[in-house]
């Protein structure tokens, strides 16, 4: 035999071993003797496993990636690897991944908020090699105690480099998220003998070219078909919420199985949730403000068919498997193909058939330029991050110390502060954050080609609603799958499959619900940490005595049934006008649903510069049909200048601090009222105007406040 053939023949030997060795480990994997290897996932094992390469993995949800992780995992091990670290997004992804990873003998752990209290344990594996696969999210690469001491441990000795829902990495993919850039610099410290997995299932070219181009050279892309046969595709266009809230109490319970039903904002989910179980349907609303031991709670319930759906927005994504999800409805349209597709994705994944339906609403577009523009970074809020750190010298600022030197809310600050620091210009340590004297400047041109891509993904959006083409094909070519075609199941292939009718008897009941009036305004019960250095002289808790009562708006700008009506009233640009009849009558329901101790004996208005009339005229119509006195209108201050919406606590309350007074006239009445005083506002963000009226009002010598307003922020 020559040299030649006999390493050809070595080749081909430890390719046919390590397929027999990866076949045993799927086979425990999926706990069937007869599983076999999909397209593609022996040759992805087989480059990481003995080629030692870098991997590109692009396939359907369903497809199997996680057990091209797991073998390879479990195969490298064997060999005398460390262990395999894999950056995974969400909790629920993780728990289903260790559980997963269990099954193949692969010993798994997670390191985050829901496991804090085995952190200690998991360590001491990875200390005595008793670990094969660690979880962390992307955000725990920037914990301080976890970069510098565990991570260079982990680079040392790691075996393979997991990073699953790649498309995050990207600025073009659905769902880029700032963390997801930190891996360039961990990839860049990586040995090249280590083999490192990037998969996902929603990437189109651009986001590929960008992953592939991170993940440096040499790197083996392999791409199926992202068609999913199992999957039924439909829209169904009906004229308002409240229809597409009574067909979906009318007709859940004829799709098989149990799924999911997403929706754009909490308060919808909410809504529906509520819509559904008035109906005698078992569901439950699952979103951002869900525990995160109720959220698993839910999940494990959905699993188990305890529950015919799960009412969520998007905090219920990437990663939750349960194999035989019957379906996927949307109430509401993502803003983009892509984004749907790695949705309705989590359908029919071990199952022949599954149903998909979207629901379109007229107020989609609105909800998609709200975080379209959210979550760009604003240059003015970035130079006042920077400022506040250099001012501090070097000292560590913590999240809320920055926030009561800057006017940004918690939640954006916490977004802006992870671009600074993938940028370079701040870091995370001990204590805080601090500045790198790096600078940063605003990248227009990138920031702008990302806002033109968000708008095409909408207008493609719209296009797959219109139903112009087989909507399987459309969601695969917004993928740029060279594999598109008619899937011949659609509605658009083979006609309508759902029913379109509602019934008035179903309609009667959402729109029942839909008319109800009243969400709670909780009284501030804290006064902002900071609020001493925008000069406002509290601190610590707000005494019980000064606060007002639990108050009432009508709804919220977000609700599904008044915040139709609210959202015109409060649209850049409305002019001021009269309540009209149709508010009203919701004021009055409200106002009549309130279960307050005490009804209140007068009635004040808030002064406005920006709505004057609307506020003075449903203050004189509560008064009105309330037989209560009009006890007149807070003075105001024009000259303090008030912060827009969307401020944080210690602004917001310093701009209102000193702006409103009540005058001797007002303080003669409200001192001879004997009851609590309605405070009439038009809209509620932050809570402190209504907190700093209310105090006054009291220091005047109203013996309690009940504000409502007729709308409220989030």
């Amino acid at each position: 035999m020559s040299e030649a053939a006999g390493i050809i023949g070595a080749m081909h030997s430890s390719e046919h071993s390590t397929r027999a060795e990866a076949l045993d480990v799927l086979r425990r994997l999926t706990g069937r003797v007869d599983a076999a290897f999909h397209p593609g996932q022996f040759e992805a094992i087989g480059a990481l496993v003995d080629e030692r390469r870098r991997a590109l993995v692009v396939q359907r949800t369903g497809w199997g990636k996680s057990a091209v992780y797991f073998v390879a995992t479990a195969l490298l091990r064997a060999r005398g690897s460390g262990p395999t670290l894999l950056v995974s997004p969400l909790l629920a992804l993780m728990r289903d991944q260790v559980s997963a990873a269990e099954r193949a003998g692969v010993r798994a752990a997670a390191i985050n908020s829901a496991t804090a209290d085995e952190w200690a344990e998991i360590e001491r594996r990875l200390d005595s090699d008793d670990l094969d696969v660690l979880l962390v999210s992307p955000e725990r690469l920037n914990n301080p105690r976890f970069r510098e001491t565990r991570l260079p441990q982990l680079l040392a000795r790691m075996g393979l480099l997991v990073i699953d829902e790649a498309h995050c990495i990207s600025d073009w993919g659905h769902d880029f998220r700032p963390d997801y850039r930190r891996i360039a610099a961990l990839l860049a410290a990586l040995g090249r003998g280590v083999p490192v997995l990037a998969t996902t299932a929603t990437a189109n070219e651009r986001v590929v070219s960008d992953v592939v181009e991170q993940l440096g050279d040499d790197v083996l892309t392999l791409r199926g078909s992202l068609a999913r046969d199992s999957l039924r595709l439909g829209c169904l266009r009906l004229p308002s919420a409240q229809d597409r809230l009574a067909w979906l109490a009318a007709h859940l319970g004829e799709l098989r199985g149990s799924g999911i039903v997403y929706a754009l904002t909490v308060s919808a989910a909410e809504d529906a949730a509520q819509v559904l179980r008035e109906a005698g349907h078992a569901v439950a609303p699952y979103t951002g403000r869900t525990d995160p031991e109720e959220r698993e709670r839910l999940e494990a319930a959905l699993k188990a068919d305890e529950v015919k759906a799960l009412v969520a927005t998007s905090a219920l994504g990437m990663g939750f498997d349960k194999p035989d999800l019957g379906f996927v409805l949307h109430l509401g349209a993502p803003s983009s193909p892509v984004a749907y597709y790695q949705q309705v994705g989590r359908a029919g994944r071990g199952t022949a058939h599954a149903d998909v339906l979207l629901l379109p609403g007229a107020e989609d577009e609105e909800v998609w330029h709200y975080f379209a523009t959210a979550s760009m970074p604003d240059p003015e809020r970035a130079a006042a991050v920077l400022a506040a750190l250099d001012a501090a010298d070097g000292a560590p600022l913590s999240t809320p110390a920055i926030e009561a030197r800057v006017d940004i809310k918690r939640t954006p600050l916490e977004l802006l502060l992870k671009v600074l620091d993938v940028d370079g210009s701040v870091r995370r340590v001990s204590g805080g954050w601090v500045s790198t004297g790096q600078g940063w400047s605003y990248d227009a041109e990138r920031y702008g080609r990302i806002a033109a891509a968000r708008t095409a993904e909408q207008r493609a959006m719209l296009d797959y609603e219109r139903g112009e083409r087989c909507r399987m094909e459309t969601l695969q070519r917004q993928l740029d799958d060279t594999t598109a075609a008619p899937c011949g199941r659609c509605d658009v292939c083979a006609g309508p499959w759902m029913p379109s009718e509602v019934p008035a008897a179903a309609a009667e009941q959402a729109a029942a619900r839909l008319r109800r009036a009243g969400v709670p305004i909780e009284p501030r019960a804290q006064w902002p940490s900071g609020a001493d250095r925008r000069g406002v002289p509290v601190k610590g808790r707000i005494p019980v005595a000064e606060r007002p009562l639990e108050g009432r708006a009508l709804a919220r700008l977000t609700d599904l049934g008044w915040g139709g009506p609210l959202r015109e009233l409060f649209a850049a640009g409305a002019v001021d006008r009269e309540i009209d009849d149709r508010l009203v009558t919701g004021v009055v329901a409200a106002l009549r649903d309130w279960p307050w101790e005490q009804r209140p004996v007068g009635v004040v208005a808030m002064p406005s510069l920006t709505r004057p009339r609307l506020v003075s005229s449903t203050a004189a119509e509560i008064a009105r049909l309330g037989r209560l006195p009009l006890l007149g209108t807070l003075d105001v201050d024009p000259d303090v200048a008030v912060t827009g919406p969307g401020g944080n606590s210690a602004f917001r309350l310093a701009s209102v601090w000193r702006r409103f007074s009540v005058s001797a006239e007002l303080a003669a009445s409200v001192e001879q009222a004997p009851g609590p005083l309605l405070l009439v506002d038009d809209l509620v963000d932050s809570r402190w105007t209504v907190t700093v009226a209310s105090r006054a009002l009291i220091a005047a010598g109203a013996a309690a406040v009940l504000p409502f307003a007729l709308a409220t922020v989030g």
